[in-house]
C-alpha cells in the first residue's frame, strides 16, 4: 500500500500526497488528478472547497500548527 502525506502548510492549505480519494457527504468523489498533490482548504474561504483556490491570501487566514511529542502515557 502507497503511503499518503498530509502537510499542514503555515497560514494555508492542507497538501495531500499519494493516492488519495475525496469523497462529499454523500459518499461521491470528486475527480482528483492522478500522481498530483491536492491541496484542501483549511480556511473556508475558497469558492472550490473542499479544494483550495488561495482565497486564504486575502482573507488574512493565519495558522502555524506544530507537532507536539506524543505523551508517553
Amino acid at each position: 500500500m502507497a503511503d499518503v502525506t498530509i502537510t499542514v502548510r503555515d497560514n494555508g492549505n492542507l497538501k495531500v500526497e499519494g493516492p488519495v480519494t475525496v469523497l462529499d457527504g454523500q459518499g461521491r468523489a470528486f475527480p482528483v488528478p492522478e500522481g498530483q498533490a491536492v491541496f484542501l482548504c483549511r480556511c473556508g474561504h475558497s469558492n472550490t472547497k473542499p479544494f483550495c483556490d488561495g482565497s486564504h491570501r486575502g482573507a488574512g487566514f493565519q495558522s502555524q500548527v506544530r507537532a507536539t511529542e506524543a505523551d508517553p502515557g
